[in-house]
């Protein structure tokens, strides 16, 4: 059973032992309709994985054995070619780190390729500028497509993401955006920095 059906399954569950039209009741339905509304791939994200060991280097990359990727990985891979391919492993995984922390935020899409692809079509509006520059995308390092390929079917699967403490942003130094201004930095890896959104407060 899925993630997100075993959720409402419980909850549906607790509420049918509660007394009809109560309080608790009505709380445990507003759960089940939330829960129901959650996509099953962003309830997985919530879901503790197995940590995988990560040491940062070509060396030990190379000895890495990944199981053969899926549609999410594949986008992975390929962002991580356009983005990050000439930085070190430990800049190429702090890359990956951002993207995969946007699948878990309720701030952006909730699937790999749906983040890496949000605003594609319009061009220079899109997250990732490589998927709206005009230009195609061909990848002609194979053997550096591969090694990446690796490192995305390693986030896939669940590797720690320690190096960004959370970032959902970055950019590489050579730029200044504006919202660099404001947001705050999480680290500086090869020629990259990483942010973190500020939390807004509500206010009343």
């Amino acid at each position: 059973m899925k993630p997100m059906m075993m959720a409402a399954a419980l909850v549906s569950g607790l509420a049918g032992q509660a007394p009809a039209d109560t309080p608790m009741t009505r709380l445990m339905e507003q759960e089940t309709r939330a829960l129901k509304a959650i996509s099953g791939d962003r309830m997985a994200s919530y879901i503790q994985r197995p940590e995988v060991g990560i040491a940062y280097s070509r060396d030990w990359l190379a000895r890495q054995t990944v199981k053969g990727g899926d549609e999410q990985t594949a986008c992975l891979s390929e962002a991580l070619y356009f983005e990050a391919r000439g930085e070190s492993v430990k800049g190429q995984f702090a890359v990956a780190e951002v993207i995969m922390n946007r699948v878990d935020s309720a701030e952006f899409p909730d699937t790999i390729c749906g983040v890496i692809h949000q605003g594609t079509g319009r061009k220079y509006q899109c997250q990732f500028t490589y998927t709206c520059d005009g230009h195609p995308e061909h990848i002609a390092d194979t053997a550096t497509h591969e090694r990446l390929g690796k490192v995305a079917g390693l986030m896939a699967q669940g590797a720690p993401r320690r190096l960004t403490d959370g970032a959902t942003f970055y950019h590489t130094r050579s730029v200044n955006p504006r919202w660099a201004r404001v947001f705050q930095r999480t680290a500086s890896i090869g020629v990259h920095h990483f942010y973190r959104k500020p939390t807004q407060l509500s206010q009343n």
